[in-house]
């Protein structure tokens, strides 16, 4: 395997290769020590009582293909000598009822595979030292606040497709730990990050996140010991929680309408149309004056890994020379927006929005700096990972 730490692969990731997907190399790297453990898996459906039971989800792999995956890759492998090569026990399959929103909290009621209705806080969480939450929508910010009550282990891996199995999980996250935290110095105590958004019709927009210099944090992908805590998989990222911001920035929304969106106070308080629909311009504004929480800036994060395309925002918000930011809470970040700051419980989401190539088209970064005391570095330019942190991954 040629070394990933060279110049030329940081800048060009076609030129990786990956192992073959082991769950056994990933749960004993991630989760070392297994020994001892009672492992489970969750995940979601609209109507889990009646999809979860008998396994009826198999049936329909193209309606259900994450959750198909979850079965073929973990579930199996745990049964088919994984669990008794890792020292584990349990193994069981459980599904909750689909939140409709990226980390919103989970209702109470689960069902095993014979369709029986359980709880959640009494028979899944107290139960099981290491949870396996691979599901459509992401659950890490609810399941990292439950780990710290019931004491559990576990990871989050929503969205998982075959790109995402044979690269991002694929991986020695060792590695990915030892490069995030080379990253991860290199930037933390900065006192403030600009980012420069160049727009087809040649304007350029510039956010600036104020960072009053906090010490970096790192999502690297490693749960070891028996402390409680979540890793969200794939890893491979350095963030921030913004004290503050300013400016502005570009959004492409879901339907491939673009706006510009207006920040003060490290709030989103309007967004204006660039092209497309403007009812989801209206839609926007109208949700930002009913709850203006929902545009409170929670996240800026840099990915720090080597990867391809998987053209699912889990993994691709993790590759070298992209940057996102994200709305809403951010408790399960260390910050200070709960969901109960939030008018509607369905509003209290946290939301990434990525600047990719495959991703935003439309725009460019045309350059990341960061401010720490008197030092200047450019950190991005054109997707790309400056020469600083090219450097500080090479060291």
């Amino acid at each position: 395997m040629p070394d990933h730490h060279a110049p030329e692969i940081l800048l060009d990731p076609s030129q990786r290769q990956f192992p073959p997907f082991s769950l056994t190399r990933l749960l004993r790297t991630v989760f070392e020590p297994t020994e001892g453990c009672r492992v489970c898996i969750l995940t979601d459906f609209d109507d889990p009582a009646a999809t979860m039971k008998g396994f009826a989800f198999l049936g329909d792999p193209d309606r259900f293909p994450v959750q198909n995956r979850a079965h073929q890759h973990f579930y199996r492998g745990l049964h088919d000598g994984g669990m008794e090569e890792l020292g584990m026990s349990g193994g069981d399959f459980f599904a909750y009822h689909a939140t409709g929103g990226s980390n919103l909290d989970l209702r109470d009621e689960c069902f095993d595979s014979e369709g029986r209705a359980l709880s959640l806080d009494r028979d899944i969480y107290p139960n099981y030292d290491l949870i396996l939450c691979i599901s459509d929508w992401s659950a890490t910010a609810p399941l990292t606040a439950k780990c710290k009550e019931f004491g559990f282990r576990g990871a989050t891996m929503h969205g998982m497709n075959d790109v995402i199995l044979a690269s991002g999980l694929a991986v020695d996250y060792d590695q990915v730990s030892a490069d995030a935290e080379k990253l991860r110095l290199a930037l933390t105590g900065a006192d403030e990050i600009e980012i420069d958004f160049a727009l087809e019709d040649g304007r350029v927009l510039t956010s600036k996140l104020l960072l009053e210099g906090q010490e970096a944090q790192k999502s690297h992908g490693l749960c070891k010991g028996t402390a409680p805590d979540i890793a969200n998989l794939p890893a491979g990222e350095v963030y921030f929680v913004p004290t503050g911001a300013e400016g502005q920035f570009p959004m492409k929304y879901a339907d491939g309408t673009l706006g510009v969106l207006d920040v003060r106070d490290r709030s989103i308080y309007r967004s204006t149309l660039i092209a497309g629909d403007p009812a989801t311009i209206d839609a926007h504004n109208a949700r930002l004056a009913d709850d203006p929480m929902t545009g409170t800036l929670g996240e800026l994060g840099f990915g720090t890994q080597v990867l391809p395309v998987s053209y699912s925002d889990i993994q691709d918000e993790k590759v070298l020379g992209t940057c996102h930011l994200a709305t809403g809470r951010d408790d399960h970040l260390g910050g200070d927006i709960v969901p109960d700051m939030f008018k509607k419980h369905e509003n209290s989401t946290h939301d990434d929005i990525l600047f990719a190539p495959h991703k935003t088209p439309n725009f460019d970064i045309k350059q990341v700096r960061m401010k720490r005391g008197d030092q200047r570095e450019v950190l991005i330019e054109h997707f790309r990972p400056g020469q600083y942190l090219i450097d500080a991954l090479t060291a």
